[in-house]
């Protein structure tokens, strides 16, 4: 059985109470666990403000888990999400060799800045 590293990101509605949030995130890395999947790290970003909005929400709480299972997983975890009332969205990505490098990196602190600091920036323009 082939087991693969995953990065899930799903959102929470917003409008809950905040043992609410650890119940639902629980819920999920309990189904990853008992599924034969491995946890990595949950990552709960909380609540961010959205571009448009989604299910009448302005917002969402996020939550980032990376994990490895057998891909058959996928499929259920992705069922239970679907049907959970409270999750409006969810994305699950499969990493390759080139993602899984980036993911060890990150992992080191390692990770070459992408973003440049703005008064770095402005002071570069003044010469």
């Amino acid at each position: 059985m082939s087991r693969n590293y995953y990065e899930l990101t799903y959102i929470i509605n917003p409008v809950l109470e905040d043992d609410k949030y650890e119940q639902i995130v629980g819920k999920f890395t309990d189904f990853i666990r008992n599924n034969d999947g491995e946890i990595d790290e949950v990552d709960e970003w909380g609540i961010r403000k959205f571009e448009y909005e989604m299910d009448r929400k302005s917002s969402g709480y996020y939550v980032n888990v990376y994990f490895t299972a057998p891909g058959e997983l996928i499929e259920k975890l992705e069922r239970a999400l679907r049907i959970d009332d409270y999750i409006m969205r969810y994305l699950t990505l499969k990493y390759d060799a080139k993602m899984l490098r980036h993911r060890e990196l990150q992992r080191k602190n390692a990770v070459p800045t992408v973003f440049v600091d703005e008064e770095e920036e402005g002071e570069e323009d003044e010469d």
